[in-house]
């Protein structure tokens, strides 16, 4: 119970932060698993925040007392729920410069600050002792009001503390001696009137009345994140003793959320929703949340707080390890039984995986076959295309051959009827066989560019920019392409093309070695990318 009342001042502030409600206790618990996973994110802007602050002395040194006095202050509330330690260091460098602002206020305000601490940390001699030094009569009701509410708090935090009831009973008493003090002087219908009664009715075990006052908070006020956590989590404790542990299960959870989101590390929200939730038997859920609840107490560094949750953790962690345990147990039954199946599924899997193989290899053979066929096809559709133009091309050349014999035995036959020998001569040398050749091959290349309109192009894409042939029109071909214009349509032999282009084997050859050491391409690998290049 003693976790219920920590930072009871806290709830005296008023802030403009409201929480949405949420009905299904499965999602909220799935929203706050997420908060936890993302409180790098919260724990940033709460050290912006103090970094913020901490500029503020460094860089300004001409600060007044009094300007100093309001930084400590911010720089104690930021850590009083965070982290115990740097909140101690600041509440005495507040209570410095109270004293050395000579005032009584400041300096009982700063005791005030220093008091809650220690209470935080479970030290409650301590809190009490620096209480005991205050005489609040002569300050003002703000202050009185925070004294007694203090007071209070560090009577109920004893007699939850304590496992006696007869001095439990003695510390309650004097808890409700001092809310009883604060009551005359608080205003009615306020955050802070509320939440005093509230705890003492709570105290009181007037549950429906404490429910009253907590949920009236929520209603109709607009608390802080932390303010909203206290509220929540006495809410969640109210609902407990009630008998109702659903909604003790998502009040807590509410708190807990706006606890991570606040980054409080000192509250006890997380702790109790972990035990709840292993007494529910989620175990896996309630580990989760006492790791996380650890690992905040042992961050704010209250010995007190980390004493509560080791207390819960091994009864969590052993009752998740006998879990596991069992799983381990069902595990190594079903691990039997998968490799039994498994030696199965090995077994047939050896059977199709050898019919497969033997069908691929049937499926390769047959695929390596038929494409085969189609290149064989292929070749011989173009085979026959390059036979019937080079026919047809064949029977032109030697028609119009014929028709050039014929002119001229005509002429001839004419001269010698006449008795014109001398004329015969001047006939015989009209004949320009060079000028017949040239027209011969110019044949030849219009001929193989209607069969291989893309040979040019795919024989410079052999070749480097500089080393590409420029032809002057596309109709005919230099000595270097015609050369393997032949080699293209199956004349491989260096004297045939020889005789044909009339030059020696020699020059042929050279021709070809020149070209094939220009491109890029191996020399042993030329002339078959030549004969890859597709007619048509």
């Amino acid at each position: 119970m003693k976790g219920r009342y920590l930072a009871v001042i806290f709830l005296l502030l008023l802030c403009a932060w409201p929480l949405s409600s949420y009905a299904n206790i499965d999602s909220l618990l799935h929203e706050l698993s997420q908060t936890i996973r993302e409180k790098e994110k919260y724990m940033e802007q709460k050290s912006e925040r103090l970094e913020q602050l901490k500029k503020i002395l460094r860089n300004e040194p001409d600060l007044s007392l009094t300007e100093q006095f309001e930084v400590y202050n911010k720089l104690y509330f930021e850590y009083r729920t965070f982290k115990y330690d740097s909140a101690f260091k600041y509440v005495l460098q507040l209570q410095d410069v109270a004293h050395r602002l000579n005032d009584p206020i400041r300096i009982t305000h700063a005791k005030l600050n220093q008091s809650f601490i220690l209470l935080s940390s479970g030290m409650f001699k301590e809190a009490l002792d620096s209480l005991n030094t205050i005489q609040p009569a002569p300050f003002p009701d703000s202050i009185k009001i925070e004294f007694y509410a203090l007071k209070a708090r560090a009577f109920y935090d004893l007699s939850s503390y304590t496992e006696d009831t007869y001095y439990a009973n003695r510390y309650i008493k004097a808890g409700e001696s001092y809310i009883d003090s604060a009551f005359v002087l608080i205003q009615p219908n306020t955050l802070a009137f509320y939440t005093l009664r509230g705890m003492k009715q709570e105290i009181a075990n007037n549950h429906e009345r404490a429910r009253q006052d907590f949920q009236t908070i929520l209603d109709k006020f607009q608390p802080s994140l932390r303010q909203y956590a206290m509220a929540a989590n006495s809410l969640g404790h109210i609902y407990q003793n009630m008998g109702e542990p659903d909604k003790a299960l998502e009040m807590l959870t509410r708190a807990a959320i706006a606890d991570m989101r606040s980054s409080t590390k000192e509250g006890v929200a997380l702790m109790t929703l972990a035990e709840m939730l292993y007494h529910r038997g989620e175990e896996a859920l309630a580990y989760d949340y006492i790791k996380q609840a650890l690992e905040d107490a042992t961050f704010y560094g209250a010995k007190q707080r980390k004493i509560q949750v080791a207390a819960i953790l091994p009864v969590i962690e052993g009752e998740r390890l006998a879990t596991v345990e069992g799983q381990r147990s069902r595990l190594y039954v079903y691990s039997v039984a998968v490799t039994i199946l498994s030696v199965l599924v090995i077994l047939f899997a050896v059977i199709i995986f050898r019919q497969l193989k033997q069908l691929r290899e049937v499926k390769r053979t047959v695929t390596e076959a038929n494409n085969s066929l189609q290149q064989l096809n292929e070749s011989l559709m173009e085979a026959n295309r390059i036979k019937e133009e080079y026919i047809g091309y064949s029977f032109n050349v030697y028609s119009e051959y014929l028709d050039k014999i014929e002119k001229f035995k005509k002429s001839i036959d004419k001269k010698l009827m006449v008795k014109k020998y001398d004329e015969i001569n001047h006939v015989m040398k009209s004949i320009n066989l060079k000028k017949e050749r040239e027209a011969l091959y110019l044949s030849f290349d219009k001929i193989f560019m209607k069969l291989f309109p893309n040979f040019v192009p795919a024989f410079n894409s052999y070749f480097n920019e500089e080393d590409k042939i420029v032809i002057k029109d596309n109709q005919s071909l230099n000595i270097e392409l015609r050369i393997f214009a032949l080699i293209r349509i199956g004349i491989h032999d260096h004297e045939q093309i020889a005789r044909i282009l009339e030059y020696s084997v020699n020059t042929i050859y050279t021709y070809k070695t020149r070209v094939k050491n220009r491109s890029f391409l191996p020399n042993e690998e030329f002339e078959k990318r030549i004969m890859e290049i597709k007619a048509f």
